[in-house]
């Protein structure tokens, strides 16, 4: 698998698998595309995750010791399904609470209100996986069951207990103003802070749920996390499908990449659950890559390196073309 290869795989995002290989599926649990069943296909260094689908123009087949991606009967391309620790490969990513008081057209979790996961189970999942030995890093990421402050609460209590697998953390939650520094001081190695979109009027109009959580307020607190864990520990999901143009995200790239912020150029997953919602356009493979370079250029430019990155997204891969690991 070649780059041009993963942005068509991601370009679909789903594949129609053989039940043979149904022994290795991920559930996720966490945004956009919660509760869909998904594998992690791998092949010449690229992963790629892929949303199980009956109706998929990808059908993926074992033959021999090969996995096999054919598009309309003709191989795509071979290659491996990695074994998932926790929602990913490598990582223990887990979501805390699978509820959130807002309300982003894009995101399932507030129409599930799914589980709030205690502490033991917490707890108990990053044990079984480091007896895979396999574990490389853990990742929490959480809706917001009652206020943004109570999951910050929430997360620290977990990296404490977590601190003693000695294997980097990293957060992806809704910020507050002093989130940061409160990370950071139990242990915490990373933080993501999702813009979701660096246009205004998009964000105003999808994420209306946010309750007095604005994109200004968002920017802040990823200056301020910069000014706490440093360039190349901050990154931010930047959504590309919401409608808006190619301009836009070179200036929200630049205008992040500017204050020491990696962002995440996020292919649009359209949730069953918010059908009639949202309008929104998956992005084709020449985009993706197109903005992918883009990025790579920009975060040059700043002297920015996605590679560092230990934990969550960047280091996955599996959703995005990721500048230096994929182009």
């Amino acid at each position: 698998m070649n780059a041009k290869i993963k942005a068509e795989l991601v370009a679909i995002g789903s594949v129609n698998v053989d039940e043979s290989v149904l022994s290795k599926i991920s559930v996720s649990a966490a945004g956009p595309g919660t509760g869909l069943k998904s594998i992690f296909f791998n092949s010449g260094g690229h992963r790629v995750r892929l949303e199980i689908n009956k109706n998929s123009p990808l059908t993926l087949v074992k033959k021999n010791n090969d996995f096999v991606i054919f598009r309309d009967n003709k191989e795509l391309v071979r290659g491996d399904i990695e074994p998932i620790l926790a929602h990913c490969p490598e990582q223990a990513y887990i979501t805390l609470s699978e509820r959130c008081v807002y309300d982003c057209k894009f995101c399932s979790v507030p129409k599930l209100q799914g589980k709030v996961k205690p502490l033991e189970e917490i707890v108990s999942m990053v044990e079984q996986a480091q007896k895979t030995g396999k574990l490389k890093a853990i990742a929490l990421t959480s809706g917001v069951e009652k206020s943004p402050e109570a999951e910050i609460d929430r997360v620290i209590e977990a990296v404490r207990a977590l601190k003693k697998y000695k294997v980097p953390i990293g957060v992806s939650v809704h910020p507050t103003k002093d989130s940061s520094r409160r990370l950071k001081d139990a242990g915490v190695v990373e933080v993501k802070y999702n813009v979701e979109t660096m246009d205004r009027a998009i964000f105003e109009r999808v994420c209306t749920g946010r309750k007095g959580l604005s994109l200004d307020f968002i920017l802040e607190s990823l200056r301020d996390a910069v000014a706490v864990f440093g360039e190349n520990r901050v990154s931010t999901n930047f959504i590309i499908g919401l409608g808006e143009i190619d301009e836009c995200v070179r200036d929200g790239v630049e205008y992040l990449a500017q204050m020491g912020v990696i962002p995440i150029l996020r292919p649009i997953t359209l949730p069953p659950l918010r059908k009639g919602e949202l309008t929104a356009t998956r992005p084709n493979a020449e985009r993706l890559l197109k903005l992918a370079r883009m990025t790579r250029g920009i975060l040059d430019m700043y002297g920015l390196r996605v590679d560092v990155a230990q934990t969550m997204c960047l280091p996955c891969t599996g959703c995005d073309i990721t500048p230096y690991r994929d182009v």
